[in-house]
């Protein structure tokens, strides 16, 4: 059934197509909570129309727009490990002007949204996708998927006190759930604690430790689930196979998006301001006429090859050296 509100406004078929929030969300634009202040903010369009309501229906057919650019039906779903540095925020834009990870990550990756955040100061594995659905999946506490960081706290760390945030806590009137916090070494007056977690409230591991009169003064987040930071440097980024994606989260990618298991796709281990610059190219030195340093012509003749030079040494002569002077032996009467 097709019901339309005003005869000049696109038709919403409550049947076929998906909600335009939860279809943006999917398209990489924003999660669908964002999605919906856009629409609130009439920066959606569908057909020449301005939305009022995030539960208008499209199925991809239209003609639809976001801050007048035009989006195209979704692509297969992607997954990328990115190494946050410290000192960049976790947003599109920043109202007090500091940089952002996205101003930072390689200009080749499409549009993509975080899984979950990291604190300005927090560094360490922060997961991206073109699927925003996807995203709100895996942030959900109720997914149970754990988040460890590696925290460097001013303060004597007491085991016994890390114990207690087991059983939850409340602190300053925020209620967190079950923390496990194990001390791994003390150096000076700073000890490293390990600390695993699910819920993923805002700043939940600094604040924790806060309640036991510790302060961070280091935080690294190392695995989200069944993905690890492992080496990545700070500032890389590595795509997560459609093999290993689909291995862990296939009931959370809808059909249309699932992407094909065996795809081979470029890997970008490091950004791109840290790639070699200015070596010149072997069409370069044709160009001028010039040999690469080293270089040799394949018509040059080379008498020696397969010969040993004269100043090389003998033949090894297969006995075993002890390491130990050689001394002759006296001669025998």
């Amino acid at each position: 059934m097709t019901e339309r509100r005003e005869t000049d406004r696109p038709s919403e078929t409550f049947v076929d197509g998906e909600r335009i929030a939860k279809y943006l969300a999917s398209a990489g634009v924003a999660s669908r909570r964002d999605v919906e202040k856009m629409i609130a903010e009439g920066r959606v369009t569908v057909d020449g129309w301005k939305l009022d309501t995030p539960a208008f229906k499209v199925t991809g057919a239209e003609k639809i727009l976001v801050d007048g650019r035009a989006i195209s039906r979704p692509d297969p779903t992607r997954l990328w490990r990115y190494h946050k540095p410290a000192g960049l925020v976790t947003t599109n834009r920043d109202p007090d002007g500091r940089p952002t990870i996205f101003e930072a990550l390689p200009k080749s990756l499409p549009r993509v949204v975080t899984i979950g955040r990291l604190d300005l100061n927090t560094e360490g594995l922060l997961l991206l996708t073109n699927d925003g659905e996807l995203a709100r999946g895996l942030e959900l506490p109720a997914t149970g998927l754990e988040r460890k960081y590696r925290a460097r706290a001013y303060g004597r760390a007491e085991q016994r006190d890390l114990d207690k945030l087991r059983d939850g806590i409340v602190y300053e009137g925020v209620e967190y759930r079950s923390i496990i916090a194990r001390v791994d070494r003390v150096t000076g007056s700073n000890s490293w604690i390990d600390i695993t977690l699910t819920e993923g409230k805002k700043r939940e591991a600094r604040r924790a430790l806060e309640s036991l009169g510790l302060k961070v003064n280091r935080l690294i987040r190392v695995t989200y689930g069944p993905f690890q930071l492992d080496d990545l440097g700070p500032g890389a980024v590595e795509e997560v196979s459609a093999a290993e994606l689909l291995a862990e989260f296939s009931e959370l990618i809808s059909e249309r998006r699932r992407p094909e298991p065996f795809t081979k796709r470029t890997v970008d281990r490091a950004r791109p301001e840290d790639k070699p610059q200015g070596k010149a190219r072997r069409s370069d030195h044709k160009t001028r006429g010039q040999k690469p340093q080293g270089a040799k012509h394949h018509d040059q003749k080379q008498p020696n090859k397969g010969r040993r030079p004269d100043n090389a040494r003998p033949a090894h002569s297969g006995k075993r050296h002890t390491g130990k002077p050689v001394r002759r032996k006296p001669p025998t009467s």
